[in-house]
């Protein structure tokens, strides 16, 4: 299988630049170690050399033996690496030195001094739809961040093809898979990670069961504000287990870890009305291949629940804005008030520039999509910060286009970084 070119690889070649060594981080199976490859001179294997344990208990050194950059493949395996790495970076004083991957972050009681200076960090996922080839990209985030939308025709994209990609997931390993074979692959996916990840990156015994039921309870509720106390509820009615609050912590403590679980945190503007602003954090699972996996659906089921494939739908869209948002030094917020005025995605620049985002899976939501939008955008107290640089509504089965009222209706099969 050929190498597909990823997003992030331009930040990790300005990251080389800047630093001695540059930390690839991301969920198993996610294609760290093959882009890592693309630009690595050496390569260090720490969970398949059977040699590392035995040279990190006498000569660790030798272990940064190598050309440059040395790639230091799941360095987590053998934490202590990172501290022998820092002190090599200092000695050597140049730029470039090593790439370390891992698909876990260690526990807190490994001692790994800061990095500062010498380390960058780099977050990779899955593949989105621009790199698997299925997007266009002709409407980039970038523009959008600018209030730029180019004048074009796009046309929509079947359902049919919405569910299997979901389905599928952006796995680099199940491109040319099919869509029956891959959700067996992501069942087997959940199953590791419920029988074995979770357990490794713990370093205690965690129940297989009660990790399937959390994960299930995730992905019944992604998309979607979800505190520990609904959770713990959800698991209790739904799989019919006991799963305590401190338990549901620990358990998407090492979800975090494994970099299976990621948050999505609230917008906080500055807003005209007397509403109080929602904190919490969305809750979405790394791929939506794996919620789909962990409730055991197909493409019938997703057809029968439309109300649940929208969220799903809507997960897989804010997987895409957080890659092309990190590509644009910016980050994806959700914005939700005490009035009920609800948007699905706020992406915002270091520099304050934001774009606002209703995300829908069909075109029957789009006025109401774009009557949030409006009253979003109207509520900004414009003495303290400006208005949206553009509001948009992302579709699957929606053609792209600019609505007389200047809203961007944009196709999931268009937007890139």
């Amino acid at each position: 299988m050929s190498y597909i070119k990823r997003i992030i690889e331009e930040d990790l070649l300005d990251k080389l630049s800047a630093s001695g060594a540059v930390l690839v981080k991301g969920p198993k199976s996610c294609g760290k170690t093959a882009t890592a490859k693309q630009y690595a001179n050496s390569v260090l294997e720490m969970d398949r050399d059977k040699q590392v344990p035995i040279i990190m208990a006498t000569n660790p050194q030798l272990l940064l033996i190598g050309n440059t950059p040395r790639l230091i493949d799941e360095w987590q395996e053998q934490p202590e690496i990172w501290n022998y790495v820092r002190h090599e970076v200092d000695d050597r004083n140049a730029k470039g030195q090593f790439i370390l991957t891992g698909s876990a972050n260690p526990s807190d009681d490994v001692k790994l001094h800061s990095g500062a200076g010498r380390f960058t960090v780099l977050q990779m996922d899955t593949m989105t739809w621009q790199e698997l080839g299925y997007s266009t990209g002709i409407v980039k985030v970038s523009d959008l961040l600018q209030g730029i939308f180019p004048n074009f025709y796009d046309a929509g994209i079947s359902l049919d093809f919405i569910l299997d990609k979901m389905l599928i997931g952006g796995w680099p390993t199940l491109l040319n898979e099919s869509t029956k074979n891959a959700i067996k692959m992501n069942s087997g996916y959940v199953d590791l990670l419920c029988e074995v990840d979770m357990s490794r990156v713990s370093g205690v015994k965690r129940n297989p069961l009660k990790v399937r039921s959390l994960l299930r309870s995730i992905a019944r509720n992604t998309a979607t504000l979800v505190d520990n106390k609904t959770l713990e509820q959800d698991v209790k009615t739904s799989d019919r287990n006991e799963l305590s609050r401190n338990t549901i912590s620990e358990y998407l403590d090492a979800l975090s870890r494994l970099m299976i679980l990621y948050e999505q945190p609230a917008f906080n503007p500055h807003i005209r009305s007397s509403a109080s602003l929602r904190k919490s954090a969305k809750r979405h699972l790394c791929d939506t291949s794996l919620a789909a996996a962990a409730l055991g659906l197909d493409k019938e089921s997703l057809l029968k629940d439309i109300k649940f494939t929208g969220f799903l739908f809507e997960s897989l869209a804010t997987h895409e804005l957080n890659v092309y948002a990190k590509a644009n030094d910016a980050t994806v917020f959700h914005y939700n008030d005490s009035y009920g005025l609800e948007v699905d995605a706020i992406v915002q620049k270091r520099n304050g520039d934001y774009a606002a985002f209703e995300i829908k899976l069909g075109v029957g939501y789009i006025e109401i999509a774009a009557e949030s939008l409006k009253k979003f955008a109207a509520n900004i107290d414009t003495t303290k910060m400006d208005v949206p640089k553009s509001l948009n509504i992302i579709t699957g089965t929606g053609m792209s286009h600019r609505r007389p009222d200047g809203i961007n209706v944009i196709s999931l099969a268009s937007l890139g970084k």
